[in-house]
């Protein structure tokens, strides 16, 4: 099967030349045929798609983006600003590909396993079997299609039963081939009662321009608790859209925190589904943006069973004339009783030209929940600005301070110090360098 008859151009400019990635695995190789088959049917989304309105992904589709082979390896010193050090394992990829000179997988405890997806399933086929590319659904959404459909390798995390792995486990993906695009994909399994933190980041090495389509599947099983922390600060020129499943078993325990800080547009669909009843999900976002950058998060909470509990806050901070977008919805389904769910979107302009378009949504279909949520877009208070000036501060120096604290509440709950203190140092120099521009 090719790509000869795509329905969309752009589609079959991605999937030229392409070969089907083969194995020895029957199921598979089925499912990447049947990605492919659905990648050839659907369309690229257009700002008349309702998901879609405020996002315009045609400077995407422009750039005729080739595969990512035989991309140069950076040195170990070009990663270090990257490399968190509480880490106990590291996976690498750069363009895509494994780079084993630069992850480090020794030494782990018994019963934790991170590895490249292309030898796990040599070891744990039957236990990714019923996981991968079953969370993210590529039947109806063309980007997790074209992932699913080159996927050839990825990282792996599996935690076996009852077993903590308090220490994070950092998965880079690095970014250096002008006009090339990769296909990302991760898989994380922790079994009943497991432990552990997941830091996952992108990145970019100069200012290319490229394309990560990026797919994240994560399955909590009951009572597991799994703490994610998303990293995205890809180069300036880069085009960044991805998904993140997550499926969770009965009193299961999820926390998200995603950072957003690069790509020219970025796309990010965050999918929680509450399998079992008493799932516990906190889920963390912020942006920070400027330029003419433009940053899309969507959310959905799907409570599918009783007693599921949520606390979602989501903040954007947008400068000069870039835009940010953020939808969340929070589904209740038929049956899902005694839900305590809740959503904040805040958002921050530091100039008369940024956008942010925020929609909450709630769609409950059960009479006995708690549901609430909330949008505020606004600009710095003057009276606070005017406080930190009559001691002392100057105006930018008052409202680059007010800016960082509007961002370092989110960062503040990250489980990992040294990423913690780098984040913060970041976000202060691009709020100084938003109040200059």
């Amino acid at each position: 099967m090719s790509a000869v008859g795509a329905k969309h151009p752009y589609i079959e400019s991605l999937l030229r030349g392409y070969e089907m990635p083969r194995s020895g695995i029957s199921w598979l190789n089925e499912r990447r045929a049947q990605a492919l088959e659905r990648a050839n049917a659907l369309t690229v989304p257009t700002t008349r798609d309702e998901e879609w309105r405020f996002t315009d992904i045609t400077p995407l589709t422009r750039v005729q983006f080739q595969p990512a082979a035989g991309a140069p390896r950076p040195a170990m010193a070009d990663l270090s600003r990257f490399i968190v050090p509480e880490a106990a394992a590291r996976l690498v990829f750069v363009d895509g590909a494994f780079a084993p000179a630069l992850s480090v997988t020794a030494g782990l405890p018994q019963g934790v396993v991170v590895s490249p997806l292309a030898a796990a399933l040599d070891a744990h086929a039957w236990e990714i079997e019923p996981h991968l590319a079953r969370h993210a659904e590529y039947e109806r959404e063309v980007f997790i299609a074209l992932n699913t459909a080159h996927l050839r390798d990825g990282a792996f995390v599996r935690i076996a039963r009852n077993r903590s792995h308090p220490a994070p486990v950092q998965i880079i993906h690095v970014s250096t081939r002008k006009e090339a695009a990769a296909y990302p994909r991760c898989l994380v399994i922790a079994e009943a009662g497991a432990e552990c933190t997941l830091i996952e980041d992108y990145a970019g090495l100069g200012d290319a321009v490229y394309f990560n389509d990026a797919v994240t599947e994560i399955v909590a099983g009951e009572g597991a608790c799994v703490r994610h922390v998303r990293l995205q600060r890809e180069s300036g020129g880069a085009f960044h859209i991805a998904t993140c499943a997550a499926s969770l078993a009965r009193n299961a325990r999820y926390v998200s925190h995603t950072i957003t800080l690069g790509a020219r547009l970025s796309r990010f669909n965050l999918n929680v589904v509450q399998q079992g009843e008493g799932a516990e999900i906190e889920m963390d976002g912020l942006a920070l943006i400027s330029g003419r950058q433009l940053a899309d998060t969507h959310s959905l909470m799907d409570h599918a069973r009783p007693s599921g509990r949520c606390q979602q806050a989501h903040r954007c901070i947008v400068g000069g004339a870039a835009h940010a977008v953020f939808n969340g919805k929070i589904v209740v389904r038929p049956g899902a009783q005694l839900t305590d769910s809740a959503q904040q979107s805040r958002n921050l302009l530091l100039s008369d030209r940024a956008r942010v378009d925020t929609k909450p949504q709630l769609e409950i279909f059960a009479d006995d929940v708690k549901c609430a949520h909330g949008a505020t877009v606004g600009q710095l208070d003057p009276e606070q600005v005017f406080y930190l000036r009559s001691r002392g501060l100057s105006t930018e120096r008052a409202r680059s301070l007010l800016t960082y604290a509007f961002a370092a509440e989110l960062i503040d709950r990250i489980p990992v110090p040294s990423l913690v203190e780098r984040l913060e140092e970041t976000v202060l120099a691009q709020t100084q360098g938003n109040e200059r521009a």
